[in-house]
């Protein structure tokens, strides 16, 4: 049997001020904005070439402590460039050797070698890897909608 991780929630304190970071500024594709009533909205983004989006929830108790997700690329330089344009505050590229963390992109470049983090507007964190292998693979498609999507 199969298991695919299709969507992870993300807590927010605003999903307007979310989806405008998410969508214009490192540019996720909005696939979903659905409200039924006052108390319900569905806001789902994926990342370019992602089977596995992102839920915007209204949750200002919770807003800022997810961490630990990554963003796979395959090229870090190219995604820091977009992030740049986009207006984003983001930290690397950087990588890690015997000693700790260290400035600059892997000297070899190796797969999951070079790392960018960057934050939300809510304190949300996030890990981009560079796995240059990928370069010419084709991810599987988000398809799946969120319930009560249209």
């Amino acid at each position: 049997m199969n298991w695919w991780l299709e969507l992870i929630v993300v807590p927010v304190a605003d999903v307007d001020v979310a989806k405008s970071f998410y969508s214009e500024r490192v540019g996720f594709t909005v696939d979903v904005d659905h409200s039924a009533g006052e108390d319900f909205r569905v806001v789902q983004l994926s990342p370019q070439g992602s089977a596995c989006s992102i839920s915007l929830m209204r949750n200002p108790d919770s807003a800022g402590n997810l961490s630990g997700l990554h963003l796979v690329v395959t090229d870090a330089d190219e995604a820091a460039k977009t992030l740049r344009d986009g207006g984003v505050t983001f930290d690397g590229p950087f990588h890690f050797d015997a000693g700790g963390q260290q400035d600059g992109p892997h000297p070899d470049r190796a797969d999951y070698g070079t790392f960018l983090s960057f934050r939300d507007p809510d304190g949300n964190q996030w890990l981009v890897q560079e796995v240059r292998s990928r370069a010419g693979a084709q991810a599987p498609q988000s398809g799946g909608q969120a319930p009560g999507g249209e």
